[in-house]
């Protein structure tokens, strides 16, 4: 069903996914009206949003998540939330507080929002480690929505995910002021790749400083199913489109669904070989140090964190969780989303790597030479 006429606010609307999934609505829909809310709004994106938003029109809501004055100006009239904004944090370099403040209790002051303004849908944007990989690296191969998993999240970012994940499922069916329900959904996207994507970049610099070399940080057999970021935006409309739709409404909400697509399973360092190798990189043939021993060094190095922490504060770039989480086989399929959501993915790997592959050419000469400068 279309989303025309619709007022859609998109948190995070200047982010990695949050710019993607903007330019989609633009593409596909005909909106009354997109709000784009997000703590630091691009000037040159607007104007080149601008550019192509024809008869929607585009408002700006620059400011913090956890602002209540904010949401209430942001979602006033509006008839659809994506809530795609995050602190995202995979080495502890944010403290807990923060993370918490802005991933949970934003979630949560966005969602009260909504009841407040009769907002009728709410897609949330969680994330995949929310589902694991747990401590003892337990894999899953093509797992589901039923798949059951025993999973003890110690890792702050993934803790504060799951539980504004499950305020929005807990939210489902809330009444809103109007006298209607809020319906909501929750998708958990694979690692997200793409044009724009800060991690790849950063795997990118790491291999200039190591003469073109890329790290070997990941196993070949820990194979996980990267889904790219074109692909994921569309999963959020296709969430949109069933949400409107009275009977898909009363399936899809109160429900999650894994976001993948046909990217072919490979271990993370593998797939960042596997976009860079075009470019003249290499990768090594095996990590500097075994699992075992990496992973005891990591151990040992928190629990100097801890001790230090009252006086002094640092991270280093992998910890016991994040080393799991590359050396553990953890796939999930995106099966129930293609029959709950008609969500089918448009890019094949071969478009999507190339696009990506194409991304970073174009950076690769000024990484180059802003390294050089250290």
């Amino acid at each position: 069903m279309s989303l025309a006429g619709d007022v859609c606010v998109l948190s995070g609307a200047c982010g990695f996914l949050g710019e993607k999934l903007v330019r989609l609505l633009l593409e596909e829909e005909k909106l009354a009206e997109i709000r784009l809310l997000d703590k630091n709004i691009r000037p040159e994106l607007v104007q080149s949003l601008e550019d192509r938003c024809g008869d929607t029109k585009l408002s700006v809501f620059e400011g913090d998540i956890r602002d209540n004055e904010l949401l209430r100006r942001a979602c006033r009239g509006a008839t659809l939330v994506f809530h795609t904004a995050s602190l995202i944090d995979v080495i502890g370099a944010i403290d807990y507080r923060e993370l918490y403040e802005v991933n949970v209790k934003g979630t949560q002051l966005l969602l009260e929002t909504c009841i407040q303004e009769s907002v009728a849908s709410f897609i949330y944007t969680s994330s995949i480690e929310v589902a694991g990989p747990n401590p003892r690296g337990e894999p899953i191969i093509n797992g589901n929505e039923d798949t059951v998993y025993t999973s003890s999240l110690k890792f702050p970012y993934s803790q504060t995910k799951k539980e504004a994940e499950q305020l929005c499922l807990n939210a489902q069916g809330e009444l809103l002021s109007n006298g209607g329900r809020l319906a909501t959904c929750v998708l958990r996207p694979m690692y997200i790749y793409g044009e724009g994507c800060r991690f790849t970049l950063g795997h990118m610099r790491d291999g200039i400083r190591n003469g073109d070399v890329l790290l070997r940080t990941s196993s070949r057999e820990a194979k996980v199913n990267p889904v790219y970021v074109g692909n994921v935006a569309l999963a959020h409309l296709q969430a949109a489109r069933a949400l409107k739709e009275p009977q898909k409404r009363a399936v899809v909400g109160g429900n999650f669904y894994y976001i993948s697509d046909n990217t072919p399973p490979i271990s993370y360092s593998d797939f960042n070989h596997a976009v860079l190798s075009p470019l003249g990189f290499g990768i090594q043939e095996r990590p500097v140090l075994p699992f075992t021993v990496l992973y005891l060094i990591a151990f040992l190095v928190e629990m100097l964190q801890a001790v230090l922490r009252p006086f002094l504060r640092f991270t280093l770039p992998l910890n016991r969780q994040l080393l799991v989480m590359l050396n553990t086989p953890f796939s999930f399929s995106y099966q129930k989303a293609h029959r709950d959501l008609g969500y089918t993915p448009r890019y094949e790997w071969a478009e999507a790597r190339k696009r990506t592959t194409d991304w970073l050419a174009s950076v690769l000469a000024r990484e180059r030479e802003q390294i050089s400068l250290k």
